[in-house]
C-alpha cells in the first residue's frame, strides 16, 4: 500500500483558533474539490441536524431542539461534502483497475473516486469486481449462507445504520443463527459500556444537552473535541463565557480545547482576537496517566474534606449521597490515602500543587460534568479509568442531578442506538424471550463474537464469512497484517457500503460489494418517502429525513438489503414479514417499541419533534440498576493503565493514535491536519523533542517505527517522518488507522477488549 503522503509536505505551527476563518476556508477547498462549489450542498447543509432535516453521518453529538442556523461543523460538512460527490465509482473504474492495483492506493485515493452505483460481484480470474443483478447476488449470498455453519459467520456493523436497519439486522442474523454482532462501539467505547454499568448501573452517560447550560465545571479527559465533536465547542465556548471553569488532562495541547473562534459570531469573526480561551486549566498529561490524575484530585478533595472536618466548616464528600446512594467509599477512602504523592505525580507528569488546585476548583462547584473519549476507553484498565471518572463524580454527588454527571462522548452517528436495539454479542443486553415470542424463532443463547475476537476468528479459520452494514473493518481494527492476510481465507465476504475502501479489497473465496442509499438521500418505497432515526450520545432519539436524490437509480436503502438477504437466507424461519417492514418503516418502530417499551414509547410520535426525545436512563435520576441497587466506588488495581507493557527501556516509546481535523474514523477527506501545522502527509510520527535529540534523530528524519510488544511478533510501520511536537517525553503521536499494524490483538482492554491504541509500546528503526 502506498503511503498516505504528497508530493508537498510543510510542517508549520498553528496558533490559530480552531473554527474562524481556517474552518470557512477548508469548507470551501473540500466543496471545490468535490465540484460542489456552485452546487445545491449549502441548501443541504442547512438541513443538518435540524428537526425537518437529517443527521449528520458522522459524530454523535447532540442535534438541539431550537437549532442555530448553521447546525453543522467542519469535519460534519466535510462529512456530507465526501457523501454527496459529484464523483461516481461504477462499473467502468472496476472494469479499468483490477483489485491488485487498487491495494496499492492509499484510503483517501479509494474514497475519492465517489459513490458506488452497483451491486458487484468479484471475478478472481479477472481479479475485478463485476456487475451482477441484485436478485442474483442476494439469492447466490442466501446460498452460501446456507451452507455455513451459523456460528462461523460475522454480522458487523458500522455506527452509520439507522435504528431501523440495526434492528432488522440483528434479528436477521439471529434467526440465521449467528449471536456475532460485533460494531464499532467494541474499538471505541466498549470501555464505557462496559465500566458504566459496573459504576452506576447504565451503559450510557447520564448528561443531557440542556445540562451543559446548567453546570458550574466541566472536566475534559482524552478528548479531542474540536476534531471528533466541534459542536460540543459552542456549549463549551457559552459556559467558558459566563465565567464556567473548563479543566482538561490531555497528553497532546489539542487546538479544540484551547482557543475558538465561532463562525456563526460575525463580530467574534471580523474581530482581531484569538478567540475564546476553551480550557480555564489545561493539564499535559503523560500517556495513561489519567487514573494517577484522577487519584490525585480525589486524594485533594479528601484532605480538602479532612480539614472541613477539623474546623468544623461544612462537609466537602457529599457524606448524604454517599451514605444514601453509594457503596464502596471505605475501600475507596482507603485507596487514596494509601496512595503516595510521588508516585502519583510520576505516573501522571502533573505536579502535585496543579492537582490540589484542581481540587480545590472541584470542591467549591455544585455541578460538575466529567466529560470523556478514546484517551480513557483505549487502554488494558480502560475500564477501570471510567470507573476512576465516575468515583471522582461520585464523591460530590455529581451523578443523577441537574447541570451534572458522566458524559462519554462517542464517534459515529448512531454508534449508541445501535447497541439500544439489540446490535450486541453478549446476549444479556438483548431481550431474546421476546423477539422468540414476538417472532417465531429460537434466537442463540450463547455469547458471540465482539470485534477483536472477530479477528482472531479470522486468524485462526474458525469465522468463514463476514456480512458488514457499513464500515471499513479490515482498516480499522489492530494487529492489520495478519487480519489481512487471513481475510483471504473466507469463504464469503459481503459489503454494504457507499462508497469503496480498503475493506472491500481483500476478497474471500467468494465477494460482493453492495452499494446503498446514503441517510442524506430520499428512500421511497412501496407506501412512499421513508424516514429512519439515530440515537446521539446524551441518548437522545431524533429522526433523519433524507432530501438529496439517490446519486444513481440502483442504490437499495440499507432496511431493503437487509430484508432481501434475510428473504434469500432465512425466508420461512420467522414470522417477520419483512415485505411490510420495508414498506412502510414505521413498522420497524413499532416493533422497536414492542420490544424496547421503556426506551420507546410512542416512538412513531416522538421522534418527530424537534430535538427528538431521551431515552430513560435510570441513573439519571438515581435510580441505580446494579445487583446492590448502589453507585459504586471501584478503586483501580493500580495507578498504571497498560501494566503488561514495559515503557522503562530508553529506545521504547508510547504510541498514541490520533486523527486528523482532515479524517472522520478511516475516512481520510484529505492530508491538511491544519490544528496540528501538518499538511501533504499522514505519514508522521510525532515526538518530543528532548526524545527526538536523545534517539540521535533528527527533524524531518525518514524512520520505520517497530512493535515493542515482547511477543517475538515483527510489526512495522515504514517511511515515517520525525516530527517535532509539543507531547510528554516518552511518548509519541501518529495517525490512525496508519499505524494499526504496531497494535497486537492481544493488547487490549482486559474487561472491553477494546484496542490499547493510546498506549503502544514502539521502537524507532532506521528504514531497512
Amino acid at each position: 500500500m502506498s503511503p498516505s503522503t504528497t508530493d508537498h509536505v510543510e510542517i508549520y505551527k498553528y496558533n490559530h483558533p480552531t473554527g474562524g476563518w481556517g474552518s470557512l476556508k477548508s469548507l470551501i477547498r473540500k466543496a471545490r474539490g468535490e465540484g460542489l462549489l456552485m452546487s445545491g450542498i449549502w441548501s443541504t447543509l442547512l438541513k443538518q441536524n435540524k428537526a425537518d432535516g437529517y443527521m449528520c453521518v458522522s459524530c454523535s453529538w447532540a442535534k438541539p431542539a431550537e437549532p442555530r442556523p448553521f447546525e453543522f461543523c467542519e469535519n460534519g460538512a466535510k462529512a456530507t461534502m465526501w457523501d454527496q460527490t459529484k464523483r461516481c465509482c461504477g462499473p467502468a473504474f472496476f472494469a479499468a483497475h483490477p483489485i491488485n492495483e487498487l491495494l496499492d492506493w492509499p484510503d483517501h485515493d479509494l474514497e475519492k473516486q465517489g459513490r458506488l452505483l452497483e451491486p458487484m460481484r468479484y471475478n478472481e480470474v479477472t481479479d475485478k469486481y463485476e456487475p451482477i443483478a441484485w436478485e442474483t447476488a442476494f439469492r447466490d449470498i442466501g446460498a452460501e449462507l446456507n451452507r455455513l455453519d451459523p456460528k462461523s459467520v460475522v454480522f458487523y456493523t458500522s455506527g452509520r445504520a439507522s435504528l431501523e436497519a440495526s434492528f432488522m439486522y440483528q434479528l436477521f442474523a439471529r434467526i440465521y443463527g449467528s449471536g456475532n454482532l460485533p460494531d464499532s462501539s467494541n474499538m471505541c467505547h466498549e470501555s464505557t459500556s462496559v465500566g458504566l454499568p459496573e459504576s452506576i448501573g447504565s451503559p450510557v452517560g447520564t448528561v443531557q444537552l440542556e445540562d451543559f447550560s446548567r453546570c458550574d465545571l466541566m472536566f475534559f479527559f482524552g478528548h479531542n473535541t474540536g476534531v471528533s465533536a466541534p459542536r460540543l465547542l459552542h456549549p463549551i465556548e457559552e459556559a467558558r463565557q459566563r465565567g464556567i471553569p473548563v479543566i482538561t488532562f490531555n497528553p497532546l495541547p489539542e487546538r479544540g480545547l484551547k482557543r475558538f473562534k465561532n463562525p456563526q459570531n460575525p463580530v467574534e469573526m471580523l474581530s482581531p482576537g484569538p478567540g475564546t480561551r476553551m480550557s480555564s486549566d489545561f493539564y499535559q498529561i503523560r500517556g495513561g496517566g489519567d487514573i494517577a490524575a484522577m487519584t490525585g484530585i480525589a486524594k485533594a478533595v479528601l484532605a480538602l474534606d479532612d480539614a472541613a472536618k477539623q474546623t468544623g466548616a461544612p462537609r466537602v464528600l457529599d457524606i448524604a449521597f454517599i451514605e444514601e446512594h453509594t457503596h464502596g467509599f471505605e475501600e475507596f477512602e482507603a485507596y487514596l490515602r494509601r496512595t503516595p504523592w510521588q508516585r502519583i505525580e510520576a505516573r501522571s507528569g502533573i505536579a502535585r500543587a496543579d492537582l490540589e488546585h484542581v481540587a480545590d476548583i472541584y470542591s467549591k462547584a455544585s455541578a460538575v460534568i466529567g466529560n470523556y473519549g478514546m484517551g480513557l476507553t483505549q487502554h488494558r484498565h480502560g475500564t477501570e479509568n471510567v470507573h476512576m471518572l465516575c468515583n471522582l463524580l461520585l464523591m460530590r454527588g455529581n451523578v443523577g442531578k441537574k447541570g451534572a454527571g458522566v458524559s462519554p462522548l462517542r464517534g459515529h452517528s448512531n454508534v449508541q442506538g445501535q447497541r439500544t436495539v439489540g446490535i450486541s454479542e453478549k446476549p444479556e443486553l438483548v431481550p431474546l424471550d421476546k423477539f422468540a415470542e414476538f417472532y417465531n424463532f429460537e434466537p442463540p443463547r450463547e455469547k458471540g463474537r465482539d470485534t477483536v475476537e472477530t479477528c482472531e476468528g479470522v486468524i485462526d479459520g474458525s469465522v468463514k464469512a463476514f456480512i458488514g452494514l457499513g464500515g471499513n473493518f479490515v482498516r480499522a481494527v489492530p494487529e492489520t497484517g495478519l487480519v489481512e492476510e487471513a481475510w483471504r481465507h473466507l469463504r464469503l465476504h459481503v459489503q454494504i457500503a457507499t462508497k469503496l475502501n480498503r475493506s472491500h479489497l481483500i476478497p474471500g473465496a467468494v465477494t460482493y460489494l453492495l452499494p446503498c442509499l446514503s441517510r442524506i438521500e430520499k428512500d421511497v418505497q412501496r407506501s412512499g418517502e421513508q424516514h429512519v432515526s439515530v440515537e446521539d450520545s446524551t441518548a437522545c432519539i431524533h429522526g433523519s429525513f433524507g432530501s438529496r436524490p439517490p446519486v444513481g437509480p440502483n442504490l437499495l436503502s440499507e432496511p431493503r438489503i437487509v430484508a432481501e438477504l434475510a428473504k434469500a437466507t432465512v425466508a420461512a424461519k420467522s414470522s417477520i414479514p419483512w415485505d411490510e417492514w420495508v414498506a412502510d418503516y414505521s413498522r420497524v418502530r413499532d416493533e422497536i417499541e414492542r420490544c424496547y417499551p421503556d426506551h420507546f414509547r410512542d416512538f412513531n410520535k416522538r421522534f418527530l419533534a424537534p430535538g427528538g426525545f431521551h431515552r430513560d436512563i435510570k441513573a439519571s435520576k438515581r435510580v441505580w440498576q446494579t445487583p446492590n441497587k448502589k453507585a459504586n466506588f471501584k478503586p483501580p488495581t493500580m495507578l498504571e493503565t497498560d501494566p503488561d507493557i514495559d515503557a522503562s527501556r530508553s529506545d521504547v516509546l508510547t504510541l498514541i493514535t490520533v486523527r486528523s481535523n482532515d479524517q472522520f474514523n478511516t475516512t481520510i477527506y484529505g492530508y491538511r491536519d491544519r490544528l496540528r501545522g501538518i499538511d501533504g502527509t499522514r505519514m508522521v510520527l510525532m515526538m518530543n523533542e528532548d526524545d527526538i535529540r536523545r534517539m540521535g534523530l533528527s527533524d524531518g528524519q525518514e524512520i520505520d517505527l517497530e512493535s515493542a510488544a515482547g511477543d517475538n511478533v515483527k510489526r512495522r510501520v515504514r517511511r515515517l517522518r520525525v516530527t517535532p511536537y509539543p507531547i510528554p517525553r516518552g511518548d509519541c503521536a501518529g495517525y490512525y488507522p496508519e499505524l494499526n499494524p504496531l497494535i497486537p490483538l492481544w493488547h487490549r482492554a482486559e474487561k472491553a477488549h477494546v484496542p490499547a491504541a493510546k498506549s503502544v509500546p514502539v521502537r524507532v528503526v532506521m528504514p531497512e
